[in-house]
């Protein structure tokens, strides 16, 4: 059997029990204080990334894994015995990580598969589940490539900014835009398309905005494509129980689980930010 290394990146928020399990390597996005930089995941919990974002006087910027980085974790799985290697990241309409995996393959003489996934977290995270399931059934790399691309095509990832004002910090939106979405109660559900994040609705009040994302998720669901579902959220746990039990009751042959959103969603969307992410078959 072939020795096969999974490489990602932060933006899926992957169990550390599957990391363990299945040979993957993550590498780590970047935030930008103005103290300096900070890998998530490894310099800066959730917990303490949004204590820093909510004292920032400035807002933090992202940063992609060097592509120095890259190569030297690709040679050193070459020199650990690995076949090959199949990298999947973070979309490239918002990050440059997936054109870094390309040239750092290119750079080295070890069997890389990078994947651009046109998406971030929970999506990300099955594709891999399906990656190494097919790959225990014996199926070649290029099949298992395959599906993998298929289901980027299939994924969905839509979110409610609590507020617009990391939006504004952020450069997203304008200070005028951000004061009356304060005072009206305008909420914005972002979603994801083509790989890039588009504004997809402006509405009054939290309960539309959810039911807006909820919609799409009927509509797949009725066509019988969706089995899993996953509420997203940045530091804000207790709203996504609230949705999962909302979409247990609705939905009670669908399987629901809370997932945090990359801190580098963070940066942008704000904490308080709740979202749906799902698959479909």
């Amino acid at each position: 059997m072939m020795k096969i290394a999974w490489i990602t990146d932060t933006a899926a928020q992957l169990d550390e029990a599957f990391i363990q399990q299945h040979d993957v390597y993550v590498l780590p996005l970047s935030v930008v204080f103005p103290d300096g930089v900070y890998r998530e995941s490894i310099d800066l919990t959730q917990e303490q990334f949004y204590d820093k974002l909510r004292a920032a006087k400035v807002s933090p910027k992202t940063s992609q894994p060097a592509i120095g980085e890259m190569v030297s974790l690709y040679e050193k799985l070459q020199s650990e015995g690995y076949d090959l290697a199949i990298a999947l990241h973070l979309s490239s309409g918002l990050s440059g990580t997936f054109e870094s995996a390309q040239a750092a393959a290119k750079m080295t003489d070890f069997n890389v598969y990078p994947i651009d996934s046109k998406i971030g977290s929970f999506p990300m995270v099955k594709m891999i589940e399906t990656g190494t399931e097919l790959f225990s059934e014996g199926k070649e790399v290029e099949e298992v490539v395959a599906t993998i691309n298929e289901m980027a095509t299939k994924s969905h990832l839509s979110f409610i900014p609590s507020s617009l004002n990391q939006l504004h910090k952020s450069g997203r939106v304008s200070g005028t835009q951000a004061f009356l979405s304060n005072v009206l109660n305008i909420k914005l559900v972002i979603t994801f398309e083509d790989g890039k994040t588009v504004m997809k609705e402006k509405v009054r009040s939290n309960k539309r905005a959810k039911n807006s994302v909820v919609s799409a998720l009927r509509t797949a669901m009725a066509a019988g494509t969706v089995s899993e579902v996953a509420v997203n959220h940045c530091n804000n746990e207790a709203d996504a129980e609230i949705w999962k039990n909302e979409l247990v009751q609705e939905f009670p042959e669908l399987k629901v689980q809370v997932v945090p959103l990359s801190v580098c969603v963070g940066v942008h969307a704000g904490e308080g930010t709740t979202g749906l992410s799902w698959v479909a078959y």
